[in-house]
């Protein structure tokens, strides 16, 4: 029964509009071996870190979490909007919401947010980096960096390693929210700020969340006392396609997942136990593969050259 179950799961997974959508994530919960959920009270006295808050899976996420019993630290970049969505969770679930504002594409903004934290010396249990961008044309960063390198691959490493001293002595889990769209793109290590040919806001978007997975492995080594995992959610029903897909969204409206499917594997990395093994990409709580076609896997080689890139970028050392 269950190589039966793993073969339906992995021709959801393969014919894509199935699996990423409403009926895969209802099919999958019905199979043999869907993993429990965490204990209800899994995070209860520690803290959550979840970026991109103030809308759709990410305060989604911020209010599973708290239901598990975590303190969620919600980042936003708009201040109206995110104390409107801390007011509304604090209303469902009670004074577990803390708002902080930052620009998360600028790295400076992202250093001081995370010495704040660090500061105040927190049990923090989980960082999900959610937040994220689709731009219609090229947009650069403070730094000089496009826009999506910037919010979904140099701002969560970055954050990340900043909030190392407090995150090393809990053995916290790092998600980062990736996208299915990545399959569909090959590692730019020769373009990582997409400074070549006709920009695509949609390219970039899937060449970064790309960058997020490739970079799995490197970071799980980096970040040994940590697990790192990257998350995609499937084709979710939020504020961001919406806005930024308004053509994919009237299309696949009536199968998308509701915020619930879309966050699900996401909170469940943050406190299942035993944690699942680091330096992995997860969909409907299952490892899935970071690359389905020869010609989007990378070479170690462009791994490397990419994680120097970020690297560089980020001024960090060889070592931690």
């Amino acid at each position: 029964m269950r190589g039966l179950s793993s073969l339906v799961d992995t021709a959801l997974d393969r014919t894509v509009a199935p699996g990423y959508s409403r009926v895969g994530y209802a099919v999958r919960r019905r199979l043999p071996g869907w993993p429990a959920d965490p204990d209800g009270d899994a995070l209860a006295g520690r803290h959550a870190v979840v970026t991109g808050a103030s809308s759709g899976l990410g305060t989604q996420t911020a209010r599973e979490l708290a239901g598990l019993g975590a303190h969620v630290h919600l980042v936003v970049r708009d201040p109206v909007k995110g104390e409107a969505v801390r007011a509304t969770l604090a209303a469902e679930l009670g004074d577990a919401f803390t708002l902080h504002v930052c620009d998360l594409a600028d790295l400076g903004a992202v250093s001081a947010l995370a010495d704040d934290l660090v500061a105040a010396d927190l049990p923090v249990a989980a960082v999900v980096h959610n937040a994220g961008a689709l731009p219609a044309t090229r947009t650069e960063s403070p730094q000089g960096h496009e826009l999506t390198m910037a919010l979904h691959v140099l701002s969560p490493v970055l954050m990340t390693e900043r909030l190392l001293p407090l995150l090393a002595d809990h053995h916290t889990r790092v998600v980062m929210v990736t996208s299915g769209g990545m399959y569909a793109q090959r590692l730019r290590d020769d373009d990582p700020d997409y400074r070549l040919g006709d920009y695509s806001g949609t390219t970039a978007y899937a060449r970064s969340k790309r960058v997020q997975v490739e970079l799995l492995p490197v970071l799980q080594r980096r970040w040994s006392g940590l697990s790192v995992y990257a998350s995609h959610p499937g084709w979710a029903d939020t504020p961001g396609v919406l806005e930024s897909l308004p053509r994919f969204h009237a299309v696949t409206g009536p199968v998308l997942r509701d915020l619930h499917q879309g966050a699900d594997t996401t909170v469940w990395l943050c406190a299942v136990e035993p944690a699942p093994e680091g330096g992995t990409l997860w969909h409907d709580r299952r490892r899935r593969p970071v690359a389905l076609t020869r010609a989007t896997r990378s070479t170690p080689d462009q791994v490397e050259r990419t994680w120097d890139w970020v690297r560089e970028a980020l001024a960090l050392p060889a070592e931690p």
